[in-house]
């Protein structure tokens, strides 16, 4: 899933088109990043995050015919190459955004691609299947919010995508309970299962015991390994227009943190961060990018 929205609640009507009207409703950690970009580009992300948001509900809809979400994402991705011939008013909005910020629709269609792998329950047998599978959900959504937030050095791009692996691996941990109850849905790399000799049948079982617990801290490792790697690859004549993405990493990290400090209780609860703790984080990376966001 693309899940740049953490707090996620089904609040889409899937015929709601308009991109500030979405990005309201959504109760996010990036919907909070936001509020720092300037407000012609926090404009520009607002559409972005709505068209992630809608792709991502259609993928997730369990309530609608899966042969209708095919289509839907269908003309998506057909639209995203090769033209909307009836464009409602988000669509309209993401191509004027394309081209104002030329932002490749391979990234986006790339995004596409990756829900349309949620549609139907699947397994990843290494990380590097799953890497697969989170740079389209996740990296590619890095890639093209780089153009809005007007990063333009190279080495922002390996940025995106360190920093993109490791939001959405933070997410899949954070979420496994969840996505057992959302149609058996299992992220975590069965080859790293095993390596701590618990099995998939356990996973399904909500088994919770040592196994799980250094199973997960495995890949809460990874998580902090790729955060660490973003910090380390991230330019200096970037760091102002990155600072949005550098108060998810510190959201994300905190969060991870905290499923860490509580033995990854993921079964049984939802973890967040409160909203002082995020203001905290916003406030920090507010004051070192220099003020105003107006």
């Amino acid at each position: 899933m693309v899940r740049l929205a953490p707090e996620v609640h089904r609040f889409l009507p899937l015929f709601m088109t308009d991109s500030a009207e979405i990005t309201k409703q959504a109760k996010s950690n990036l919907a909070f990043a936001l509020q720092i970009l300037p407000k012609e580009r926090r404009e520009g992300m607002v559409t972005f995050y709505a068209f992630c948001r809608v792709v991502d509900d259609l993928a997730d809809d369990l309530d609608r015919p899966i042969e209708e979400r095919e289509s839907g994402l269908a003309a998506w991705q057909e639209g995203l190459e090769h033209g909307f011939v009836d464009p409602d008013p988000l669509q309209r909005e993401v191509v004027e955004l394309m081209g104002q910020y030329d932002i490749p629709s391979h990234l986006l269609t790339a995004i596409v691609e990756g829900c349309r792998m949620d549609l139907r329950p699947q397994r990843f047998g290494t990380w590097e299947d799953l890497s697969q599978y989170t740079y389209k959900v996740a990296c590619a959504v890095g890639l093209a919010s780089l153009k809005v937030f007007g990063a333009n050095d190279p080495a922002s791009e390996r940025y995106a995508v360190a920093l993109g692996h490791g939001l959405q691996l933070t997410n899949i941990l954070r979420d496994v309970g969840e996505d057992l109850g959302n149609g058996c849905r299992i992220y975590l790399p069965l080859a790293d299962l095993a390596r701590f000799q618990y099995t998939e049948r356990d996973l399904v079982g909500r088994v919770y015991d040592g196994r799980f617990v250094a199973m997960m801290a495995y890949q809460a490792d990874r998580a902090d390994a790729l955060y660490r790697e973003a910090i380390e690859v991230m330019p200096k004549s970037d760091a102002k227009a990155l600072v949005p993405a550098e108060i998810m990493r510190s959201t994300y990290q905190a969060l991870l943190e905290k499923m860490r400090g509580d033995a990854f209780k993921v079964f049984n609860q939802r973890y967040r961060l409160s909203k002082a703790r995020k203001m905290a984080i916003f406030s920090k990376h507010f004051l070192l990018r220099g003020g105003s966001a107006a």
